[in-house]
């Protein structure tokens, strides 16, 4: 996804040129069309683009596609399929034509789902804590104790801050009359920060004109307050924290990320196997011996990550880092626990919590979701399941 503030300087192409690059493109009839709005007119973020698509031609545009796809396939970006013969490595598909997001739409999604990041925090927070917002019914306890996901031995660890969601991310999409919609949110493990750099990266360099000319946002900020909010969570005070993201190993499917974020940052990539509590405080092995880990950006489902009280099956995780939480000496990222709120039960209650915690009303609307866990919701759900998605809770 591209933000864009689009200058002046390109190449001067005519109306005509454009027509003819557009000629066989149809608008899509039941959904929102990025491209063009109710009349046909292009719509201005992505003029810039097009008139870069024009002024290439149909040959110019193949050449800089196919050196796109020797780039993706030169850097090894791939996307492993589970069940395909223990996980087969599929190349990236990045998209030749960037979607191109407006200064205005993107401060809108900004806000918004900032607004979300801090309520779904606040909700994951009571939750292990006080659970107030069960006491008083806005919470139902069967929507929150019957979750696969709600680990009851992480109840009562507090992380730095207060700070459950260290990093947060949602499915969005639009409706047919262009507004914005959350589908779904990424609490437990946010995925794709790695992948979006590196199909910046692609893009940039096979379309040097159009990102020059509409002023793209870069991403590098991103990335530095990651690194420096990452630092800012070790226990103790200290020059150089140690921070180490731990993976499933090379079989996950987003594997090249997990390494690609690892080198990119400057962390340690870790399989459970390389760490080891020790007198609960969380250490790696290393040739010179046990090193001490301050923070860990975990890509390991929560409940893999300590076989000794959580899934006793796990290959994956840490025997005793529930213990090292507990007592202060490691920050792992996000915290443990946080899977629950990726159940789409909880959306059916987002606009009433976002009022009751926050104040103000959600900013940017979830789908329409129903609990069946109420009876009036599964009444409602039962008499529509020919127009409904039905999802476990």
């Amino acid at each position: 996804m591209i933000s864009s503030k689009a200058g002046s300087s390109g190449p001067v192409v005519g109306p005509a040129a454009l027509n003819e690059l557009l000629r066989d493109y149809k608008a899509s009839g039941n959904a929102y069309d990025e491209l063009m709005d109710g009349s046909g007119a292009i719509r201005p973020g992505y003029t810039p683009l097009l008139e870069t698509f024009a002024a290439l031609g149909q040959d110019g545009l193949s050449r800089r596609w196919e050196a796109g796809r020797r780039m993706v396939l030169e850097q090894g970006i791939s996307y492993n399929i589970q069940g395909e013969g223990g996980g087969q490595a599929r190349q990236w598909q990045l998209d030749p034509v960037p979607m191109v997001i407006s200064p205005a739409d993107w401060e809108y999604l900004e806000q918004g789902l900032a607004q979300r990041a801090r309520l779904l925090n606040h909700i994951i927070a009571d939750c292990h804590g006080p659970q107030r917002l069960l006491k008083e019914g806005r919470i139902p306890p069967g929507l929150l104790y019957a979750q696969p996901d709600f680990l009851r031995p992480c109840l009562g660890i507090q992380p730095a801050g207060g700070i459950f969601l260290n990093l947060y991310a949602a499915d969005v999409g639009r409706s047919p009359d262009g507004r914005w919609w959350v589908l779904s949110d990424r609490t437990q493990i946010p995925t794709g920060s790695g992948y979006a750099l590196e199909n910046r990266i692609v893009s940039s360099r096979i379309l040097p004109e159009a990102f020059r000319r509409m002023k793209v946002r870069r991403l590098a900020g991103f990335f530095r307050e990651m690194q420096q909010s990452l630092a800012d969570l070790a226990p103790r005070p200290g020059d150089q924290p140690r921070v180490a993201v731990m993976t499933p190993g090379p079989y996950n499917e987003t594997y090249f990320e997990h390494a690609y974020l690892a080198r990119y940052l400057g962390y340690a990539l870790v399989e459970g196997q390389d760490l080891v509590v020790r007198d609960d405080r969380l250490f790696l092995r290393t040739l010179s011996g046990l090193e001490p880990v301050d923070v860990l950006l975990r890509r390991v489902d929560d409940d893999f990550c300590d076989p000794l009280e959580l899934r006793n099956d796990s290959m994956l995780g840490v025997p005793g880092l529930v213990q090292a939480l507990r007592a202060g000496n490691v920050t792992v990222a996000n915290m443990l626990g946080t899977g629950i709120l990726q159940s789409p039960a909880f959306m059916a209650f987002l606009p009433g919590l976002c009022r009751i915690v926050l104040g103000e009303d959600l900013k940017i609307p979830s789908v329409a979701t129903w609990w069946c866990g109420q009876e009036a919701a599964l009444s409602h759900v039962t008499s529509r399941l020919d127009d409904l998605f039905v999802k476990p809770a």
